[in-house]
């Protein structure tokens, strides 16, 4: 946030504190679930919320919050929070003293503050007595204490004139809840600034994707994703160059320039003598220029090659790379400076294939400026029928169909059930296609999930829509490898 309100002070400043709460184009970007990159709402489980949550205010992205844990999952709150919200289920309360305490939250225990209230109002348990079941239930976990308490609790309502059958289930909605609940004021603190990022995607896409960019290793998705996202919200994303990067990411013209501390293997060291010797003599004026003005080792050289920091002189990438031996072999700048000179013809020659600048790019960048992997097969996957993330919309729920890419962050969260369910993300060159395997599915294709190396897979499943979301639920996995040697 901190680097989004930097770039942003140099053209148009936005005040942190006076970001309205109340942005409608910031609201409709949640209930869309465009929220990769948004603090606290871009995994998978967040994103299939905002979807079917519908948020339009700010105590929507509190509850949103508060419901992905693994407390709330548990205790089965989350589907009768979402459909008592959307006025599919009648709101209802155990017993009458509870609807003050759960009408903002459609009787359904969000909140630590809840248990305490609960506590208080329907056991006549005391301030200490009330913090002490909070406790066991947010921090000690202890199934033993919990039954003690369970058990005076439930002695205590009954005493008030609560049915034992009713204190019992009271109990249990509040046992429910004690893996990881949140306290309110957490929650709230979270989702003004899940909200306030948001808005800033919303707003101001350009110094919210370079901010991201200039922090990573950080958040839910690589930094492929990041990129593939801007490019989804019209913003370029321009390759490290010589006479351009800095050592931090910068916005030009609305667009990402890639920062030098982004390529591998290249020293803090020689990115401040590179930006020194730009500042004081001005931009290079040549691949030889550059060579006699600053010294590299050939590995660095060979980054800056590979990931194209060359590019803006016009040479072809495997030009410079096989006159590289030559042109760094010396330690000094005179050296280099006559080695350059004497040997001009190594600028010619072929050039890289695409699909070779995209893997070197992946290899220097960690990502692929130039294009994404999946472009390279489209063609062939077009044949075998593949369809597209940006094309998921256009097909029916409930259609059985295949989709490709690169599997992004495939995770096993608790389920209530407690059987195991993968989700993961499919990254292809047009965004993401979220996927889920059920334990089934899991069984047969775990070696697929959980390769131990990144593997672009294929899906073969069933179209689903819940709100606004589209996910898969897969039936088949394999490798990607399959699909584009298969000859049918």
């Amino acid at each position: 946030m901190d680097d989004a309100l930097g770039y942003l002070s140099k053209t148009s400043p936005v005040d942190y504190d006076r970001i309205p709460l109340n942005d409608e184009a910031t609201f409709e970007k949640l209930r869309k679930a465009d929220t990769i990159g948004v603090f606290q709402l871009e995994s998978p489980a967040q994103r299939a919320l905002q979807a079917r949550l519908g948020a339009n205010n700010i105590e929507d992205v509190v509850a949103s919050v508060a419901l992905i844990r693994p407390g709330p999952i548990k205790g089965d709150m989350v589907e009768p929070f979402i459909r008592r919200r959307q006025g599919i289920e009648e709101v209802s309360y155990l017993e009458p003293r509870l609807e003050p305490i759960l009408k903002k939250t459609y009787g359904v225990i969000l909140f630590q503050e809840q248990v305490i209230e609960i506590a208080s109002t329907i056991a006549g348990f005391s301030p200490g007595e009330a913090d002490a079941l909070r406790r066991v239930m947010t921090h000690m976990r202890s199934g033993a204490e919990m039954d003690r308490i369970g058990e005076a609790f439930i002695r205590k309502s009954v005493e008030k004139g609560v049915l034992e059958k009713v204190a019992r289930d009271i109990f249990q909605c509040m046992k429910g809840y004690a893996s990881y609940g949140f306290c309110e004021a957490h929650a709230r603190a979270f989702a003004t600034t899940a909200y306030k990022t948001a808005y800033l995607l919303e707003h101001h896409p350009a110094e919210f994707f370079a901010s991201i960019l200039n922090n990573e290793p950080m958040g839910f998705y690589p930094i492929s994703t990041v990129c593939l996202e801007a490019k989804r919200h019209g913003v370029g994303i321009r390759g490290p160059s010589v006479n351009h990067s800095f050592k931090d990411i910068t916005v030009e013209d609305g667009h990402v320039r890639l920062s030098l501390k982004m390529i591998k293997g290249m020293s803090a060291k020689d990115i401040d003598a590179l930006v020194l010797e730009r500042s004081e003599g001005g931009p290079f004026k040549s691949y030889s220029d550059f060579h006699r003005r600053v010294w590299l080792d050939s590995a660095t050289a060979k980054s800056l090659i590979l990931c194209g920091a060359f590019d803006d002189f016009g040479l072809p990438r495997k030009g410079l790379l096989w006159s590289l031996p030559d042109r760094v072999r010396d330690s000094s700048r005179e050296s280099q400076a006559e080695s350059l000179l004497a040997a001009p013809e190594f600028f010619g020659g072929s050039e890289f294939l695409l699909s070779e600048k995209i893997v070197y790019e992946y290899q220097v960048l960690g990502l692929g400026v130039s294009g994404h992997p999946m472009e390279i097969w489209r063609d062939v996957l077009n044949r075998r029928e593949f369809v597209r993330s940006d094309r998921l919309s256009k097909m029916r729920p409930g259609e059985f169909l295949k989709v490709g890419g690169i599997p992004v962050r495939p995770h096993r969260p608790p389920t209530r059930s407690g059987k195991t369910v993968v989700f993961l993300s499919l990254e292809d060159e047009c965004g993401l296609i979220d996927v889920t395997c059920f334990e089934s599915v899991y069984k047969r294709y775990g070696k697929f999930l959980f390769p131990g190396e990144i593997l672009p897979l294929g899906f073969w499943g069933q179209l689903q829509k819940r709100g606004n979301g589209l996910s898969i639920n897969a039936r088949t996995v394999f490798p990607l490898s399959y699909a584009l040697n298969s000859k049918t």
